[in-house]
């Protein structure tokens, strides 16, 4: 049983402090917390490892943070971290422990995990080495991952940051029941070089299977039935189903209820990942992310990025009311990231009932939402900087490129900095300009990573889980159940046998006239 604390944050003498220091310095400016503080930048940042994280242009004080650091103390925030660390079935609505960061401990790796990477270590080599074989002796040089949530948006995300770091095998990812969409990659294929990998925990997710098994009747037609068993491979618990599925027990990769699926890129879920960008950065991806779990197990909160970020988050939602963040990484190559973000934090913190099942009457969750710069700049910025919501922004981005191009990344870093300036300090009334007037004042948070390497990637995406948690524990929510996933999943199983009970197999027509009453 999980001893994880059940305190509401808002009976704690930190949230009436806050509550009181809100109304003491909402009006504060940021220009005016700079010329106070000429070492603010400095008093206001985390350096860690190849990361330096500037917190500096947001609207706190160095009295904000040490409220928020006692409210970290009071709903016991240190426990619940050791609970988690520990093993504990902190997940006490689906009675599991929360151990994906044990999926990337070397130090005191359980021999299961091991042993599953060992099994994807020598399978990524063979497929990348030209070993692994198609049934006509053809070189695997695509894989298809056919997921959806965590088994689709984790793996395509890591594959598409580390480009740079690709072993040559092309990978395609089917997870949307779109017939269309799916048609259109089955057409770029050839069967007898591909290898399809359906990553489904319990074998049983309707979407994943409807779209793996038409992908099955499809290779079987191009091929042949028999051919399945060597190009298709699995990553689940239920070996049953897989094997019904026609793959066998050496071609499985097992994955524990323990692992939720969107935390679950660092198992064998992320098995296609790692044959695209080789086991050896796959195994640096790991160890980047386990270097942050141990900086977030150990380090002083004040020093401790997770928290801090989780914390000020909790500042903006709660006593500004802010309702969303916005997460700007200016690189191309994390255009995948805010798509993930939006899975693991909306999906572990959009919750209205807290750790004793009683109905939550402040605000949880965040929605999270960005795009890559300079894009952004030119699409939704204009909101950011005379809009009138307080959008708390998270800007990434690296110092140094891995191109040898300087003068664009230059620039890029120029504009990074340069937007984060405007938002801070804005721009002065101007009577015969009113509309050219910004108010500044506009939060935002600047994360400068060295590089973009598999080990830095690792500890970024690490950073952001952790936050998650750190955000759940203040709100006294449990973080690692998804029981709002579920409900449409069983409305649509209705309907839709509803409607091939009333009009045959094909129930397209039905579904489209069908009215909705009250």
């Amino acid at each position: 049983m999980s001893s994880l604390p059940k305190i509401n944050p808002t009976k704690t003498k930190a949230w009436q402090a806050l509550q009181a220091h809100y109304e003491d310095t909402k009006s504060l400016h940021l220009t005016q917390l700079f010329a106070e503080d000429v070492h603010r930048t400095k008093e206001f940042s985390i350096s860690w490892n190849d990361f330096f994280v500037d917190i500096s242009k947001n609207r706190i004080t160095s009295k904000t943070r040490e409220l928020l650091l006692q409210l970290a103390e009071e709903v016991q925030l240190e426990k619940a971290i050791k609970a988690q660390f520990s093993g504990e079935k902190i997940n006490e609505t689906e009675d599991r422990a929360v151990l994906h960061t044990a999926l990337r401990d070397f130090s005191t790796m359980k021999p299961e995990i091991a042993q599953c990477l060992q099994k994807m270590k020598e399978f990524s080599e063979q497929v990348n080495n030209g070993d692994y074989k198609g049934v006509t002796g053809k070189r695997i040089d695509t894989i298809v991952n056919i997921g959806i949530g965590g088994s689709h948006l984790g793996p395509e995300m890591v594959y598409e940051a580390l480009k740079h770091y690709r072993k040559g095998v092309e990978l395609y990812f089917i997870s949307n029941i779109d017939g269309d969409a799916l048609q259109a990659t089955l057409d770029i294929l050839d069967p007898e070089t591909t290898l399809f990998v359906v990553v489904s925990k319990s074998f049983t997710t309707k979407e994943t299977l409807a779209n793996a098994q038409f992908v099955k009747k499809w290779f079987s037609s191009k091929l042949s039935a028999e051919a399945v068993a060597t190009h298709f491979i699995a990553v689940s618990t239920n070996a049953t189903q897989v094997a019904a599925f026609g793959i066998s027990e050496e071609k499985t990769f097992p994955m524990w209820d323990w692992v939720g699926g969107r935390f679950s890129l660092w198992s064998a879920a992320g098995l296609s990942v790692c044959c695209a960008i080789g086991y050896q950065n796959f195994e640096k991806l790991l160890k980047g992310a386990h270097q942050m779990d141990q900086h977030f197990e150990t380090a002083p909160f004040s020093e401790n990025i997770p928290v801090m970020l989780g914390l000020i988050s909790i500042w903006y939602a709660n006593f500004y009311t802010s309702e969303t963040e916005a997460v700007i990484p200016y690189c191309e190559a994390l255009h995948k990231l805010v798509p993930y973000l939006q899975q693991a934090v909306m999906e572990s913190n959009g919750k209205g009932v807290d750790r004793t099942g009683t109905a939550i009457t402040y605000q949880t969750g965040g929605i999270v939402w960005g795009a890559t710069g300079t894009n952004a700049q030119h699409a939704f910025f204009q909101l950011l900087h005379q809009g009138t919501k307080i959008i708390p922004t998270d800007f990434i981005c690296f110092t140094n490129p891995l191109s040898s191009n300087l003068e664009l990344h230059d620039m890029l870093l120029a504009n990074c900095l340069a937007q984060t300036e405007a938002l801070a300090t804005g721009k002065p009334f101007n009577a015969k300009e009113p509309y050219n007037t910004f108010t500044g004042n506009k939060p935002s948070t600047t994360l400068f990573i060295q590089e973009l390497t598999p080990e830095n990637l690792g500890s970024l995406i690490a950073l952001y889980e952790h936050k998650i948690y750190v955000q759940g524990v203040v709100w006294n929510i449990f973080s690692y159940d998804q029981w709002g996933v579920q409900l449409g999943k069983e409305v649509a199983s209705a309907i839709l046998e509803n409607s091939k009970l009333l009009n045959g197999e094909h129930a397209t027509q039905f579904i489209t006239n069908l009215k909705y009453r009250s």
